[in-house]
């Protein structure tokens, strides 16, 4: 069976390697980590503009997979997932547009949501959640910067814990009791609705 390839240039990637030989084979061959950006922009881009909109997401992901070029010589190549390395820099990247995040969720928080005329079954689910949006960006404004990027890390970018804990640089076990601490004080904000119920993977 003929394998799967991406073309770039006159090289070809396979697409069966992870992505730490990506980035290896892009420290001899730069033209290759397109391969990792064609695997990961898109979720990095979705990630950026729910955090910020969609006017600063392009720029955000650029700049995300600008960095991790740059920095790709000194990638951990013992891990064959480079998303938690990615977030991490999409992380600090965000962080430089706290003041738009903070505007983002503060209009975000003012929005009124009208139920519909007419109302099914299929339209509960998306109705509750639209409904519930306002109140979740007033209580992400009542986070600090790392509470709310941890926050979003498990609840957004769907990373496991130990992922997470590799994104932002700290041991795992912080991450657990943070994390606690944080969906306590949410479910608190929004009056007992834990709106990040769903357990992730711990690995």
């Amino acid at each position: 069976m003929r394998e799967d390839r991406h073309v770039v240039g006159v090289q070809e990637v396979p697409q069966t390697l992870d992505d730490a030989a990506m980035i290896g084979r892009s420290l001899d061959d730069p033209e290759s980590f397109a391969a990792l950006f064609d695997r990961h922009a898109d979720e990095i881009h979705r990630y950026a503009a729910r955090r910020l909109g969609a006017e600063l997401a392009e720029d955000v992901t650029g700049e995300v997979f600008l960095v991790a070029f740059r920095r790709r010589a000194r990638y951990d190549r013992a891990w064959p997932d480079a998303r938690p390395w990615l977030y991490g820099i999409a992380t600090n990247v965000i962080s430089q547009h706290r003041r738009a995040e903070r505007r983002r969720n503060a209009a975000m928080a003012k929005v009124v949501v009208e139920r519909p005329g007419t109302f099914d079954d299929r339209s509960a689910d998306r109705v509750t959640a639209e409904q519930l949006q306002p109140r979740l960006a007033g209580a992400l404004t009542g986070l600090s910067a790392a509470e709310r990027d941890l926050l979003l890390l498990v609840a957004w970018a769907d990373l496991t814990y130990e992922d997470a804990a590799l994104a932002l640089g700290v041991p795992v076990g912080t991450v657990r009791s943070r994390l606690h601490r944080l969906r306590v004080k949410v479910r608190r904000a929004l009056g007992g609705i834990d709106p990040f119920a769903e357990e992730p993977q711990h690995g």
